[in-house]
């Protein structure tokens, strides 16, 4: 399935989500700048608030996937990509490498929660924590969500995403106790691919849409 933007994306999650959630209390977790795009759909249409996760990926040299991602507390988790064999023998090899780029990518992120924050984990309590992405090639994103969250006692974790490849359904399956996919891909591509229109909001612009969503409540 393809789509002309998030926006559309969004909407049509919005519909599925409607029946079982407009009147439970619900939290977005948003899981990416373009994941914020699909949730506020969403939100708008839940009367709910959206927060977006901060992660950054963690690469190293010659590897085509990211070794893991570290969240903006700090979490790291490893990407389930990997084998627990080849993960031992990059984390062996590349130890201080990752380290070090954690904590530059924790800098970067430091900059954006001090200058307004992106989620606080008290407002997620006793709630129904929708984890919204705009595609999963897989479920490293989901991973690193559930691990942020543990502390949280929420009501429940849902998945809602416009597309997903087979594993990243089958850790959904695993992470979560509601799922919402418009379509599940075969030999998933680049999640831009599945977007006619790739425009996202730059930084600003969705801290904006994340402290104003409110006002487009409907």
């Amino acid at each position: 399935m393809y789509f002309s933007d998030r926006t559309q994306a969004g909407r049509m999650l919005a519909s599925q989500l409607m029946p079982k959630y407009r009147y439970e209390n619900v939290a977005i977790v948003a899981l990416s700048y373009g994941s914020v795009v699909v949730g506020a759909q969403i939100a708008a249409k839940l009367h709910c608030s959206i927060n977006l996760l901060l992660s950054e990926d963690i690469n190293i040299p010659q590897e085509p996937e990211a070794v893991g991602s570290v969240a903006q507390d700090g979490s790291f988790t490893y990407n389930n990509a990997y084998s627990s064999y080849v993960l031992g023998e990059l984390q062996a090899e590349y130890y201080q490498y990752i380290e070090q780029q954690k904590m530059t990518k924790l800098q970067e992120m430091h900059r954006l929660v001090g200058s307004g924050g992106t989620i606080r984990k008290d407002l997620l309590r006793g709630r129904h924590i929708i984890l919204v992405s705009d595609g999963l090639k897989n479920g490293h994103s989901l991973d690193l969500a559930v691990q942020y969250l543990k502390p949280v006692a929420t009501e429940g974790i849902v998945v809602a995403t416009p597309l997903a490849s087979v594993p990243a359904v089958d850790y959904m399956h695993v992470l979560s106790d509601d799922i919402y996919c418009l379509s599940v891909v075969d030999n998933y591509l680049d999640t831009d691919h599945y977007y006619e229109n790739n425009d996202v909001p730059d930084e600003p612009k969705i801290i904006q849409t994340i402290e104003k969503i409110v006002l487009n409540w409907h």
